[in-house]
């Protein structure tokens, strides 16, 4: 049983696109009428925007803040507080602004709002760091935290892309460390798991394109979840060296997180391996810490110290900072370990995972997917290497073994040597995995002012004998005689003339004529085609349930795993016209046995209707003793220009 200790920071959070319209009514909500407007000269047109918002609760503007919050600039904005008298604080911009303001609210109690024009997370958290002669001090109390936080994706458009990884990768880190910290509780893991994964996906996106608002809103909100684990347990190696190395060598900030972050957790690694899973599944990576690097290094974000302006002199008296003081972390600190752990990021090193079973077939589903580059046809490409992706996924999930697999391909081959002109297992496999219906379910939702389709199932053949109208395509088979009229639209209502047609169903006793050898020639199926009013008639037999081939792997395969064979009685349409998308669909009869346990998954709503129950004359004249069935339906069937 896992024991912990979970508290929630109190903070009001406004999160959408536009929200910048409701800074006026949040400050007033908080009691202000007198606002410190405080940013930096890089954000002059974002505070332009936010002076507008406010309006005329404006006092004072300052715009020196800097990175690392030095107090001499918190004792120079203090100066303009007192002299506008202001009684809340507006921030816009990253980390450096919401340090600011939380240094001013720290010293005054004053209310805090902030808008954050990064991911970096820091506006929902109680902690401040703030740099005195040279030493970066990190302090928390619940005076710092930020009353509210307006989160306005339109305020991160214009953020560099550069600026975007290193931000967003800031952001990661805080989600990392809350993994392996001493205080994880289920409420963070979930927390940071999902800030991981959003962030590894979205910064990809940004970099094909920096104006996409959804990875934009995706980061901001990952940003959110970061900062909110950041605040509720306490981080360990990555955030101290980071701290050391900005405060003490002047680095600048979220590159410097940047750097460290795949080195801190190699290093912390082996300590801490549940976590390294779990993060390397949250980043879709067979190891978390070259996983990491990697996606840096394919976004171009900055891998080495070296380039930030780190002097090499400098690694050991950093390493010696960071072990200085103790603080929680999963893996013992040395100085010596610290300082390789430095060389490592200084020289821009790609960390090296430990070789494993995980990492050696994610090289190898790697090496298949590059064999498809070249592939001419780019469908053909995307297909196969999801494909590839996804059995390999299955493989190791599973922990396939040989038997296991040798039995696959064994009932693969079965599967395939059924196969024939009146007998499709693959299809019949496909149906009963639901496969079909699937493939069946997104075409369908492209056109859905259409009759919905269905399955083919594995018993049409193709070129069925033509029929007149009004005959009868049942062969003198038994049965309850059914008669069908049925109409062919397009999706503006308007008759479609000259549709060809297919039918085909079983007997009585649940069979379609290629399961029957003795019958001479085919029967229950037939092709007609539409009259000038898109209409056509046939008299047919009703159709009963049936199971569907229970000889073969399929049928064993189901009886392996307790489900029954059957399917709901249906009759078979496909429907083909010039100028008009096929439709291929069933309809199911009303009432009808399995209706809600289709073996193949294959009825929909939409497509049960009645086969009427009638008595006395039919409607050709012809007479019938005893009930007889009536279906009257009217199929749409969609342009293919729609």
């Amino acid at each position: 049983m896992r024991t912990f200790v979970h508290t929630s920071h109190p903070a009001r959070v406004v999160f959408g696109s536009g929200t910048v319209g409701r800074l006026a009514e949040e400050v007033r909500r908080l009691g202000g009428s007198r606002v410190l407007l405080l940013s930096s000269p890089p954000l002059a047109e974002a505070s332009a925007r936010v002076r507008d918002a406010l309006g005329g609760l404006v006092a004072a503007e300052f715009d020196g803040a800097v990175m690392h919050t030095p107090v001499e600039v918190t004792e120079r904005a203090l100066a303009v507080l007192r002299e506008a008298g202001a009684d809340c604080l507006v921030s816009v911009g990253g980390g450096s602004t919401t340090g600011l303001s939380k240094a001013l609210a720290l010293r005054t109690d004053l209310p805090q709002v902030v808008v954050p024009t990064t991911y970096a997370g820091s506006e929902v958290t109680p902690v401040l760091g703030e740099t005195r002669e040279g030493r970066k001090v990190t302090q928390s109390s619940a005076a710092i935290l930020p009353e509210t936080v307006v989160y306005d994706v339109d305020f991160t458009l214009s953020l560099p892309l550069p600026m975007s990884i290193t931000s967003g990768v800031n952001a990661m880190a805080h989600a990392v460390e809350a993994l392996y910290s001493a205080d994880a509780d289920p409420v963070t893991d979930g927390q940071a798991l999902d800030a991981i994964s959003r962030i590894a996906r979205a910064l990809p996106r940004l970099a094909a394109d920096p104006a996409d608002r959804a990875a934009r809103a995706d980061l901001l909100q990952a940003a959110w979840l970061a900062g909110t684990c950041l605040a509720t347990v306490g981080m360990g190696l990555h955030h101290k060296l980071c701290h050391t190395l900005g405060g003490s060598f002047d680095l600048p900030h979220a590159e410097t997180h940047t750097v460290i972050l795949p080195h801190a957790l190699a290093y912390n690694a082996p300590a801490a391996p549940d976590a390294m899973r779990r993060i390397a599944r949250a980043l879709d990576v067979p190891d978390a810490a070259s996983g990491v690097y990697d996606l840096i290094a394919s976004l171009g974000g900055p891998t080495s110290l070296r380039d930030l302006g780190m002097p090499a002199s400098g690694l050991a008296r950093a390493a010696e900072l960071a072990v200085a003081t103790p603080y929680p972390n999963p893996r013992e600190l040395t100085a010596e370990g610290i300082e390789g752990l430095l060389a490592d990021a200084w020289h821009g090193r790609r960390p090296e995972g430990p070789a494993s079973t995980e990492s050696t077939l994610a090289e190898l589903t790697e090496r298949v997917v590059a064999s498809f580059a070249q592939a001419p046809d780019g469908r053909v490409r995307t297909l196969l290497t999801g494909l590839v992706r996804h059995l390999h996924s299955f493989v190791a999930e599973q922990d396939v073994t040989d038997a296991e697999w040798s039995h696959a391909i064994d009932f693969l081959t079965r599967t395939g040597q059924l196969c024939g002109p009146t007998r499709q297992e693959f299809v019949l496999l496909s149906d009963v995995l639901g496969v079909s219906s699937a493939v069946d379910l997104l075409t369908n939702s492209r056109s859905p002012d259409t009759t919905p389709s269905a399955v083919l199932g594995p018993f049409y053949v193709d070129g069925p004998p033509e029929a007149a109208h009004g005959s009868d395509i049942s062969g003198g088979l038994p049965g309850t005689p059914l008669w069908v009229d049925v109409t062919i639209t397009d999706t503006a209502g308007e008759a479609v003339k000259d549709a060809v047609v297919d039918v085909w169903q079983s007997n009585e006793d649940g069979f379609y004529d290629v399961q029957l050898p003795d019958l001479d020639g085919p029967v229950l199926r037939a092709r007609l085609r539409t009259d000038a009013e898109g209409r056509l008639t046939f008299w047919s037999i009703l159709p009963s349930e049936y199971p569907v081939p229970d000889d073969g792997p399929v049928g064993r395969m189901l009886t392996a795993v307790g489900r029954h064979p059957y399917r709901a009685p249906h009759l078979h349409f496909m429907i083909d016209a010039p100028g008009h998308r096929r439709l291929i669909t069933q309809l199911f009869v009303a009432g009808g046995a399995f209706l809600d346990s289709d073996t193949v998954f294959g009825v929909k709503d939409r497509l049960i209707v009645d086969f009427a129950p009638q008595t006395g004359p039919a409607p050709d004249g012809r007479t019938v003793d005893g009930e007889w069935r009536r279906l009257d339906h009217t199929f749409r069937i969609a342009p293919l220009a729609d």
